[in-house]
């Protein structure tokens, strides 16, 4: 059986000049901004015009791109050869949403592939609308043909057997601080966006719990959110509310980017440069900040068992758990939104 396994990422500008549109992509995504066009279309050409020059210094900060395609190349070729490893003829193939390599690209080389079955692979273990349901109905808006998408994996024992081991060896490798607070951080979303029935927020609490259970029963561990922007009221707590509570209790500081997969601007820069310097100015007196899983085998491991799954599903949608995993009153679930 040949086998094509689609991986979907966000994407990031390759050089300086790539920021505006980078961002233009990204806000002019119906799931980002709701606004008809071309109301739409004028926002985001605003938005991105206006942001455009910070965040080129934030990448400059990274070599003057994103690094997130070539971890995300890494992660496919492990993969692949993982799962060719197993007997299958699998080949990796990478949508980005909103820079190179664009999903139109990967539904041409699929086609060429010709595979006898295709799989949709969200490098978000974390389903939310505004990313994996973004990239699926990009997906077939470009063409893309029949395929069973993996919706949703945020407790995935590879997934979870990972995290656990960047943060213990992170917390080991630097000299096993006491007095620990570990702040398990991912992507905010607005609020208005998570009481409309997206589950993403349930889904990372999910994943933390998990995490959690397997960490030091000494470790004081919090969920929190990152990276808010505009004036909407986001969910929370917020990082770096919650990096200026540990300094007030005195306590160390262990990070975790609970909802990302791979180093990328929201880890090289907020996490390790800006919330950094937060909890100096705030007497954290040691701040550590586990990596991101990259090709850890666990996390690569617990990928290739998914995709081994997906091969014998005959429903077009499927998380890691059986049947929906998300509570019913989740009513954004793509159980409830993808099936056929």
């Amino acid at each position: 059986m040949r086998v094509a396994i689609v991986l979907f990422n966000l994407g990031g500008p390759d050089k300086a000049e790539s920021v505006e549109p980078f961002l233009f992509n990204l806000f002019k995504d119906k799931a980002i901004i709701t606004l008809p066009n071309p109301l739409r279309w004028l926002v985001a050409k605003l938005i991105s015009s206006r942001r455009a020059e910070e965040a080129k210094v934030n990448y400059a900060k990274m070599g003057g791109g994103s690094p997130l395609l070539p971890e995300t190349q890494k992660q496919a070729d492990v993969l692949e050869q993982s799962l060719r490893e197993t007997g299958l003829d699998a080949r990796c193939f990478l949508a980005m949403r909103y820079w190179h390599p664009f999903t139109e690209d990967a539904v041409k080389k699929v086609a060429d592939f010709a595979p006898d079955k295709v799989i949709l692979l969200p490098l978000y273990p974390q389903y939310s609308t505004i990313t994996t349901a973004s990239s699926v109905t990009e997906w077939k808006k470009v063409g893309g043909g029949d395929a069973t998408t993996i919706c949703c994996y945020p407790t995935e024992e590879g997934l979870i057997s990972a995290h656990v081991d960047k943060l213990v060896s992170t917390w080991k490798e630097n000299g096993a601080p006491d007095n620990l607070r570990v702040l398990l951080s991912a992507h905010g979303l607005p609020k208005k966006v998570v009481d409309a029935g997206d589950p993403y927020q349930w889904q990372v609490e999910q994943t933390c719990a998990a995490v959690k259970e397997k960490l030091p029963s000494d470790w004081d561990v919090e969920i929190c959110y990152q990276s808010k922007v505009g004036p909407l009221e986001w969910i929370g707590p917020s990082t770096d509310d919650c990096v200026k509570k540990a300094g007030k209790d005195n306590k160390n500081v262990l990070v975790s980017p609970i909802a990302f997969v791979s180093e990328h601007i929201e880890t090289l820069v907020e996490l390790d440069d800006e919330y950094a310097e937060l909890a100096i100015e705030n007497g954290v007196k040691s701040y550590l900040r586990a990596p991101a899983l990259g090709i850890s085998s666990e996390f690569i491991g617990g990928l290739t068992k998914l995709v081994r799954k997906a091969i014998l599903e005959k429903s077009d949608i499927l998380s890691s758990s059986e049947g929906r995993l998300c509570p019913h009153n989740w009513s954004k679930c793509p159980h409830t939104n993808f099936k056929s």
